[in-house]
């Protein structure tokens, strides 16, 4: 088979896995269909399932098992699938980078697309640099701080940086442009423009039916921005300097028996190769091809003139490729940054000491150590969170936590009959658990407690019991007694106080969502009192 037909198969394979990723990404969400299950609507706890395997790409992601199995100790669910990409990453190189990597195939088409480098600056800017050793320093930095406890994949793993950027900034900031427009068109003394408004209504399943907001969702934005527009200074920028897990495949290619033929003879120096290579893996004759850098992309082969160029299958036990060039500084580098973020994680006292009050993790989230060794603050559970209530951690969880998931209840709740964030979570950092365990035994996530200054029947200032209509447990973990209290006039009144039952409480947060004082609610969540942990309790349970 000719270059230019498998440079089109790579195209069509680009084109599959980046739509594949976008599809599984949208159907991330509370089920459609939720309603239409009577099965499950009238069993005592309906189960939620997702139709389709979400997380596929993190399955297949060998970076994400690795991590997780040097810090927790654990094989993450589906770990074959990473197993079976370094398996042929052994024989083939960084293939999952050139057909299969859907954040690749996006740095590849801006890459393609009107680059800012033409002709010789072009050729200049694909020779081999000493940059590339950065992602080697960054694996090495993540495999490290991973042996020791601390799980940072995922602030650079190229499918949780893509997931969490589209999830929580991307997907949101379209919805919210989209909302406006049809906003817009809805109000218009057109006709024509009203009739288009309707179309809100087919665009909301992907864009969400309502406005969704994270915090930090800005700086999640402006990072993938910045990332993408790299690739006007260096094709493929991510690929080539950043990408730990290309780093990792970079390292499995040196025994593959894919390799890149050279015939110096034919050659005739036009370095279109060169110019073509979006990996700078030196494909020009006369120079020793680096194939831990090649993404193979094929683009050298299919752009030779000459035919100078050829891929071919040779395999020789004796006759390794090329060392991956990993330079001694990035492997010091790595290794005192590996060691050293770990401990500098914990010198805040919050995983180990002294918790933030407002760090409440979603409910089935391990003991907050092993949480953290696991997690790959990937954002599925935020994405697939039907109240907006799971978010990034900024400060709450500390340096070691960032970006984490946990709960604002102000931004909504933890709804009672709720289990996607467990079912969605790639690696176990949130077990999975079913409806009826999570009510009956009860999960608890955190405990209410009343501000009597805010809250508006204690304070005088008016009769109010919205926290105990909404509470969802059985019997209700808030009750009310009537009660005598004095105005802010001087007189008393009747009116119903609520009190917080902390046996009945689980912390779903759902009173101090509705409470109508709003801003700081009368009512609020702590995480004292949760199930995961045995120092942080309230209660002593017999």
């Amino acid at each position: 088979m000719k270059a230019k037909q498998w440079v089109r198969i790579r195209r069509i394979s680009q084109a599959f896995f980046l739509l594949l990723f976008l599809f599984l990404l949208i159907e991330s969400r509370l089920p459609q269909d939720i309603y239409y299950d009577y099965s499950q609507v009238f069993s005592d706890y309906p189960d939620l399932e997702l139709d389709w395997p979400v997380t596929f790409f993190f399955q297949l992601d060998p970076l994400v098992g690795v991590s997780s199995l040097l810090s927790g100790h654990v094989l993450i669910k589906g770990v074959l699938w990473g197993a079976v990409v370094l398996l042929i990453t052994l024989f083939l190189g960084r293939i999952f980078c050139g057909f299969i990597c859907p954040f690749g195939t996006i740095h590849h088409i801006i890459s393609r697309y009107k680059p800012s480098l033409k002709g010789e600056r072009m050729i200049q800017a694909n020779q081999k640099s000493r940059g590339q050793r950065i992602k080697y320093f960054l694996l090495i930095t993540v495999l490290v701080g991973a042996v020791l406890g601390l799980n940072l994949a995922g602030l650079l793993d190229p499918i949780s940086v893509l997931f969490r950027s589209m999830a929580l900034a991307v997907i949101p900031g379209i919805g919210e442009g989209l909302r406006s427009l049809f906003g817009v068109l809805a109000n218009s003394d057109w006709k024509i423009l009203n009739l288009l408004s309707y179309g809100e209504g087919l665009l909301s399943p992907i864009f969400g039916f309502s406005a969704v907001a994270f915090q930090t969702a800005w700086i999640i934005g402006l990072l993938f921005l910045v990332i993408l527009f790299l690739n006007r200074i260096r094709p493929r920028f991510w690929c080539r300097y950043i990408c730990p897990l290309g780093a990792l495949l970079g390292l499995f290619s040196r025994f593959r028996i894919l390799r890149l033929e050279k015939d110096a003879d034919k050659c005739t120096n036009c370095n279109r190769c060169t110019k073509e290579c979006l990996g700078a893996a030196s494909p020009i004759p006369g120079r020793n091809w680096e194939n831990a850098e090649c993404l193979v992309c094929l683009n050298c082969v299919a752009s030779c003139p000459e035919d100078a160029l050829s891929f071919s299958t040779k395999l020789s036990l004796t006759r390794l490729n090329k060392k991956p060039d990993l330079g001694r500084r990035a492997v010091l580098g790595g290794l005192l940054a590996g060691i050293s973020l770990p401990l500098i994680g914990r010198l805040d006292g919050l995983t180990n000491k002294v918790s933030d009050p407002r760090l409440i993790r979603p409910p089935g989230a391990l003991p907050e150590e092993d949480f953290l060794k696991v997690c790959q603050r990937c954002g599925l559970c935020m994405k697939v969170c039907p109240t907006n209530g799971i978010q990034p951690a900024l400060g709450e969880a500390g340096m070691a936590g960032f970006w984490t998931p946990h709960l604002v209840m102000t931004q909504g709740y933890c709804e009672y009959t709720c289990t996607l964030c467990g079912d969605v979570c790639p690696t176990g950092a949130i077990v999975e658990i079913t409806v009826k365990e999570k009510i009956e035994k009860p999960i608890r996530i955190g405990s209410a407690y009343l501000d009597r200054g805010r809250c508006l029947p204690w304070s005088g200032n008016g009769p109010c019991i919205v926290c105990e209509e909404h509470c969802p447990t059985s019997p209700k973990a808030i009750y009310l007694r009537t009660e005598k209290v004095h105005t802010p006039r001087g007189d008393l009144a009747e009116v119903q106080l609520p009190y917080v039952d902390l046996r009945q409480c689980v912390g779903c947060g759902i009173c101090e969502n509705k409470c109508p004082v709003r801003g700081k609610p009368a009512i609020q969540v702590i995480a004292a009192g949760e199930s995961r942990s045995i120092e942080n309790q309230i209660l002593l349970r017999s």
